[in-house]
């Protein structure tokens, strides 16, 4: 039987919640994405979609670095300069990630009829 974590108010987010707040947005998947390819700064990921607005961004790039999965790197410049990478739990979740996408090609294949 599989046992998922479900985390108090107290504590930190299980990786469930995390796992289906992160699926669970399209805008999050596409960052990802993106930051695993070496898109780490705002505007370029801003650029990567369209219809991804500067606040939806932000919004989903806070809710990475809080959950763990991407950290923000300020550099002292001017202009000022941040950029975006996967932590340690953060490739390992995009492991996890491209296991899902993997079992769906498979269901895909599997779900397609062969005359």
């Amino acid at each position: 039987m599989v046992r998922f974590a479900v985390s108090n108010e107290n504590s930190h987010p299980s990786v469930t919640e995390i796992f289906e707040q992160c699926v669970g947005c399209k805008w999050t998947l596409h960052v990802l994405s993106q930051i695993r390819q070496g898109v780490k700064r705002p505007g370029q990921l801003e650029r990567t979609a369209d219809g991804l607005t500067t606040k939806v961004l932000n919004e989903r790039l806070v809710k990475l670095v809080r959950f763990g999965i991407t950290e923000k790197n300020s550099f002292p410049e001017v202009p000022p300069r941040v950029e975006y990478s996967l932590t340690p739990f953060g490739l390992r979740f995009v492991e996890i990630l491209d296991q899902v996408s993997q079992l769906q090609e498979e269901f895909d294949r599997e779900a397609t009829p062969t005359n």
